[in-house]
């Protein structure tokens, strides 16, 4: 998790949707953590959660919860219809409460200095996967859309009109092994292992003949850009 990416809460209920190790980013007197995630495991041991629902974003309209404080998603926002769940968070929101959208941001920010060694060759493995799966992005057992809507411009056509964007510095220490490399796009909605079928040793021979050649001892930095968090509040 990116370094000082933190949101203070002093009291109330905090729902977070998505991914539970967002959760960790919250701190403070919190009433209440609830929980909304897709329907498989998650590990949950990190924070005290009051309740969890195993149910998509759309249908938190359906239950009990409410007033908020506080609501968080992580990347899982994009997978949503954003201006209904934009509207659906706005009504469970107590006045002055806030949707905090948390995302990792590379592109426009400023590239610290690293540990040493050599970038993931990101592209190449990229282009790697294409050639397994074809030109369309690959995303669980569809397709990635070919475009997101950007997440500001979704809230702007809710009821919280434009967010306020702040950042916080990623970690600029992460280093990976070509095992991490490998499992990290492994366990990708886009390189998962079943989208490989029989020809999952093929490829994944080809990413370590990859890594190889761009790093002979094995090892790779991994910047994941800063934390950027999309802050949008109702009015107090």
């Amino acid at each position: 998790m990116p370094a000082g990416a933190v949101l203070r809460l002093a009291g109330g209920e905090h729902l977070s949707a998505g991914r539970g190790g967002l959760r960790a980013l919250v701190v403070g007197d919190v009433a209440r953590n609830v929980a909304i995630e897709e329907p498989f495991g998650v590990d949950y041991r990190r924070v005290d959660v009051k309740r969890k629902y195993a149910i998509a974003a759309e249908a938190i309209p359906t239950l009990d919860l409410g007033p908020c404080k506080l609501v968080t998603f992580g990347q899982s926002f994009q997978w949503t219809d954003q201006v209904a769940v934009g509207e659906a968070i706005y009504n469970l929101l107590e006045p002055g409460g806030a949707l905090a959208l948390v995302v990792h941001t590379v592109e426009g920010r400023p590239e610290p200095e690293g540990p040493g060694y050599p970038p993931i060759p990101h592209d190449e493995i990229r282009a790697i996967i294409r050639r397994y799966l074809g030109p369309r992005r690959r995303a669980g057992q569809g397709v990635r859309p070919d475009t997101f809507e950007r997440y500001a411009d979704a809230l702007v056509r809710t009821r919280f009109g434009a967010p306020r964007s702040v950042f916080a510095p990623g970690r600029p220490d992460i280093v990976r092994d070509a095992d991490g490399v490998l499992a990290g796009y492994l366990s990708t909605s886009f390189g998962a292992p079943h989208l490989f079928g029989d020809r999952l040793g093929a490829f994944e021979a080809d990413v370590r003949a990859l890594l190889t050649e761009r790093s002979p001892s094995g090892l790779f930095w991994d910047w994941p850009g800063d934390t950027e968090i999309l802050l949008a509040r109702k009015p107090g």
